[in-house]
């Protein structure tokens, strides 16, 4: 029995299936295919159901996988202790970002390029996904260290996460120009309830700004009626320009163009923004992580350098 194959055995459940696992490790996957089978036979029990087009733990797999995970983190905190008193920082930090983050005011890449020059051995891995997946993915042990993900309004964070929120923006209605909505001239203000019934260009479900509205709308006794999806403000403003229904985005900061209530965009020529109001939405993203703190000195050093880049939204 080889390490190398229990770490192998736990990223083809963790990732689903063999192809996953083989890009997350970069190995080839009849590489990984062979080594689980040799594990296999050594132990003469299937560990892996591979039926279904998906690779998932037999009922044997399921009752050896935490020995393994329990194998390979104690080599981990071998190589630790002995970095630790080297210096350095080695290990893979995973890092989640909700689709749509980027453009709120908020630049990741600086950041990790700058840990990457700081700590060369440290292995960076970015995903996207929507953020209901990735707080469950943090609480669960799922592969994520941390996460940038969008919430859907303030107080305690969600059981089993820490938050930091870095961005809080209003919420706003963008309309092209001749809209019905911008009526009286010079309106700078739109009640939630004037959106009802109308097609609205919005992010998908799982982002912060989708939850704020869906909430929002729930409590004012109606239900959005979505037309169209986007997975950035970016894109849901430009259908929004081209006469598909109102876009509810973020409202543009000072770097993006002439911002504010009842100006353009910036980004995109035509569009009017008018806060929404009655109640007041806000849009919000949030640096997470698991509630007992991140599991790696390596992610550790990375919160820190993110918490320093990007202040607390307010404080």
């Amino acid at each position: 029995m080889e390490l190398r194959q229990l770490k192998y055995f736990a990223a083809v459940v963790e990732e689903g299936g063999f192809t996953r696992a083989a890009a997350r490790l970069h190995v080839a996957q009849p590489g990984i295919s062979a080594q689980i089978r040799q594990l296999e036979r050594e132990l003469g029990q299937q560990l892996l159901d591979r039926s279904g087009g998906r690779a998932t733990p037999t009922a044997v797999g399921e009752a050896v996988l935490p020995f393994a995970r329990a194998a390979l983190a104690a080599v981990e905190a071998v190589r630790r202790t002995a970095d630790e008193f080297a210096g350095l920082l080695r290990g893979r930090v995973v890092v989640g970002v909700v689709s749509g983050a980027i453009g709120e005011g908020f630049d990741i890449a600086p950041v990790l390029t700058g840990f990457h020059a700081a700590h060369p051995h440290v292995e960076i891995a970015m995903t996207e996904d929507t953020s209901e997946r990735m707080l469950a993915a943090l609480r669960g042990g799922g592969g994520l260290d941390l996460a940038v993900v969008g919430t859907s309004g303030p107080g305690a964070p969600p059981p089993g996460v820490g938050l930091r929120t870095i961005v809080d923006v209003p919420l706003c209605a963008a309309v092209p120009d001749g809209h019905p909505l911008l009526e009286p001239p010079g309106r700078t203000e739109l009640p939630l309830a004037d959106l009802e019934g109308l097609p609205l260009v919005s992010l998908p479900r799982g982002t912060g700004i989708r939850a704020a509205l869906e909430h929002a709308c729930a409590a004012a006794g109606f239900r959005p009626r979505i037309a169209f999806e986007a997975s950035a403000p970016a894109q849901v403003a430009r259908l929004a320009a081209g006469g598909l229904g109102v876009a509810v985005v973020p409202e543009p900061g000072p770097g993006a163009g002439p911002a504010g209530p009842g100006t353009e965009t910036g980004a995109v020529a035509g569009l009017r923004m008018l806060r929404l109001t009655r109640p007041a939405l806000r849009g919000r993203v949030a640096v997470a992580w698991p509630a007992n703190g991140p599991a790696t000195p390596a992610a550790r050093a990375l919160l820190a350098r993110l918490c320093a880049a990007f202040p607390e939204a307010g404080a």
